[in-house]
């Protein structure tokens, strides 16, 4: 395995020509620490655990997807914004290019959960789900509809605080990533984003019932979280996925 990608705050490459266009709005990074061999097994082929001080993180994301666009074209005011809810791992292939793995993907809209579900093999599940401001106070609620486990869910409420200047290394690491590893149609690859860097906000989590962390297959956790941060949102660009090289057995062992 090659060494792991410098963590950078802004993207190592601008995509030319992306696949997708979309923001992310009112998002809310809530991530507990975990062994590395907890989630190795849940991670695809080709990819291991990508730590910080030895320790391997999940986090769970809740944020508003909006104006989803295809290509250069304008995105889609309505089917392509919707609230979303992601269940995430932390990864690194043998190239040594860092990412997010998805375990679960909430969602309100039926037509994008099943787009993503058939065209990409992303796990998206349909969910009824809400995003709701006053204030300083941001509150997000999903309960999932379909495929299941129906009626997993979750409530968050979080009060935000001052704009955090200089994120630490660990800060940029959960939230400085710039692709995501799946097992797309064709075989396990990466697909790449690029958008501004990160506006992060101190957050205070006042309320977090979940069983989503359960139901994607991770141990609830046991202790508070080790971050929990805001952003206002950043536009996006998604790039399309490039093929991993193939190696007949999963890497399991952390970098």
């Amino acid at each position: 395995m090659q060494t792991p990608a410098p963590v950078t705050p802004d993207a190592p490459a601008a995509l030319r020509r992306p696949l997708f266009t979309q923001q992310w709005l009112d998002l809310t990074f809530i991530h507990w620490a975990v062994e590395p061999d907890v989630v190795a097994g849940l991670l695809p082929r080709g990819t291991a655990p990508d730590v910080h001080d030895g320790v391997s993180h999940v986090g769970l994301v809740a944020f508003r997807m909006h104006e989803v666009g295809l290509l250069r074209l304008p995105g889609i005011p309505y089917l392509g914004s919707f609230p979303e809810t992601n269940v995430r791992l932390y990864s690194v292939d043998e190239q040594g290019r860092r990412g997010v793995v998805f375990r679960s993907m909430d969602a309100a809209r039926l037509l994008p959960v099943l787009a993503g579900r058939l065209g990409f093999r992303l796990p998206y599940l349909w969910s009824r789900m809400a995003v709701r401001t006053e204030g300083n106070t941001v509150a997000y609620a999903s309960r999932r509809r379909w495929p299941g486990p129906r009626g997993a869910h979750s409530r968050i409420v979080v009060r935000t605080g001052e704009r955090i200047e200089e994120p630490t290394a660990l800060e940029h690491f959960l939230t400085a990533r710039w692709g995501m590893h799946n097992a797309f149609p064709g075989g396990v690859g990466y697909l790449a984003n690029d958008h501004p860097r990160w506006p992060l906000y101190r957050a205070e989590l006042i309320t977090c019932e979940q069983d989503l962390l359960a139901a994607a297959g991770l141990p609830a956790p046991e202790d508070a979280p080790v971050s929990v941060l805001y952003s206002p949102g950043v536009p996006v660009r998604l790039g399309h996925p490039s093929r991993a090289p193939h190696h007949p057995d999963p890497l399991r062992a952390a970098p």
